[in-house]
Formats: structure tokens, C-alpha cells, sequence
């Protein structure tokens, strides 16, 4: 992709944004349809599948949004044009480029990337910063006031990632982590987090094992920080997947039950 191209993907979602004190949502199997927001915007879901077959969107990327379902998740998140988003641990930028194309040159997107990991991931990511125009990278401690985004954020978005910071070895305080993410958020601000759900009374024990996370310990560690949790998506839910397997384990990857949570910043 060209530096700094946004496709007409940005034009159908400027065009198509709602906004209003109710926002009802019924893409993604959304099982909390209303919520009173008066700051927040959604678009129809034609805006978002339009950012979804953007032409420019890497073909890797694209092989891969079977398993992903990329509009579900950018409706569930409500992206409007205009956004500041911070995506934890980006790697090779799948979401990171369909924020970039989401939020367009009024936006922007940073791939914060924590500094343990910094050595191996920034250099992942590095070609995604070069790609796009509306994209930065950002380094620092995840549980640490040091580091800044210059703005407050509509968004703090991550993937996969949470139950990685419950693991002591990663030397994470995930409350202060959490408050960080508060802090760093517009009022009104969304916490998207997607993970690999975990058994029932698991909690976070098997995070180290399974790679997995029991939902209701981890809704209950972001609500502690003064989030409201407003809802979750459907989208990436699987009956089948009976949580006891590694992520990992060829039976299951790629296709683990993992629950979608959307939490607000009051304000």
C-alpha cells in the first residue's frame, strides 16, 4: 500500500456513522444491544465490511479474516474517523491496519509495544509503521506512567494478549496496568479485550499452562480499575472448544472459544 492511501473505505464510514444517546448494535451476535453513550458513535455494518475489502489490505492479512471476523469486531468497538487508538502488542499489524483505514488521516493508531518484548516485536512491526500514514509505533511499560501518547484515546484495544500479563514471568501489575489504561482513555473511552476463554472457577491459573483466561476474572480485574463493563460480542465464540486444550495445540488453534469484551471509561 502507497503511504498515506485510506481508500474509500474512510468515505463509506464517515458516511454511514450514526450518532445519538442510544446506540442499538446487532452485528456480531452483541448480546447487550442498548447502552445509554451520549459520546459514542456506530456505523451501519456496511461501513465496516467497506474497511474490511479495502484493495490495500495485505493478502496475509486477508487469508486470515475467516477466523478473525474483522467487521464483527470493528462494529463491537464502534471505529469511527477521527479515532486515537492504542493496539497493545500489534504484531504484524492485522487490526492496526484496519484502525488505520477505519479511522483515516483524521485519526491515528499507535502499536504500543511493551518493552519486554520490544528487541523481537518491534521489528515485526516496523514494516506496518512504514506502511501506514496514520500509524506510530510506542514503546514502554505496561503498568508504568512513563510512557505518553500525546492525546487522550477513544480506544485501548487488545488481542490475545491479557492473560500473557497475568503470567508472573512477565513481571506485569496488571491493576496498575489496568488503572494505566483508564488513565490514558478520553471519558467515555472504550477497552476492547479479546482472549482465549478458560474452564469455569479457573480464573487466572491456567494462563500459564493453557494460555487461557476465565472471562469473569478478567471482567473483574478491569471493573476494580472504575471501568463499566458494557457488553460482550459473539463473534468469536465457539461451543466446541471445551477449554481444555493449550492454544497452541493443533486440535484448537486458530479455533479457541474467546469472549470479546467492550468496557467504558465512565465520563
Amino acid at each position: 500500500m502507497v503511504r498515506g492511501y485510506f481508500g474509500p473505505a474512510v468515505g463509506a464510514l464517515a458516511a454511514m456513522m450514526l450518532s445519538g444517546c442510544i446506540v442499538i448494535e446487532s452485528s456480531g451476535g452483541e448480546r447487550v444491544v442498548v447502552q445509554s453513550a451520549p459520546t459514542a458513535v456506530a456505523a451501519a455494518p456496511d461501513a465496516y465490511a467497506a474497511v474490511v475489502a479495502d484493495p490495500s489490505r495485505p493478502a496475509a492479512d486477508v487469508e486470515r479474516d475467516a477466523l478473525r471476523h474483522p467487521a464483527d469486531i470493528l462494529a463491537f468497538a464502534r471505529v469511527s474517523p477521527g479515532d486515537r487508538i492504542a493496539d497493545v502488542r500489534p504484531g504484524g499489524g492485522y487490526f492496526t491496519t484496519l484502525f488505520s483505514l477505519a479511522v483515516g488521516p483524521s485519526g491515528h493508531v499507535y502499536g504500543f509495544i511493551p518493552n519486554r518484548t520490544a528487541e523481537r516485536d518491534n521489528a515485526t512491526f516496523a514494516p506496518v509503521d512504514e506502511r501506514l500514514a496514520n500509524a506510530s509505533k510506542v514503546n514502554g511499560d505496561l503498568d508504568a506512567a512513563s510512557f505518553a501518547f500525546g492525546e487522550p484515546l477513544d480506544v485501548v484495544f487488545m488481542s490475545q494478549e491479557y492473560h500473557d500479563f497475568t503470567i508472573p514471568r512477565f513481571g506485569v501489575d496488571v491493576d496498575r496496568m489496568n488503572a494505566r489504561v483508564f488513565d490514558v482513555l478520553k471519558p467515555g473511552g472504550l477497552y476492547i479485550l479479546i482472549d482465549h476463554q478458560a474452564a469455569a472457577g479457573t480464573g487466572i491459573s491456567v494462563a500459564p499452562t493453557l494460555h487461557r483466561i476465565e472471562g469473569e476474572a478478567l471482567k473483574a480485574q478491569v471493573e476494580k480499575a472504575g471501568f463499566v463493563f458494557e457488553g460482550e460480542s459473539a463473534a468469536l465464540r465457539n461451543p466446541g472448544d471445551d477449554h481444555s486444550l493449550n492454544v497452541f495445540d493443533a486440535a484448537i488453534r486458530g479455533r479457541t472459544d474467546q469472549f470479546v469484551y467492550r468496557f467504558r471509561k465512565p465520563g
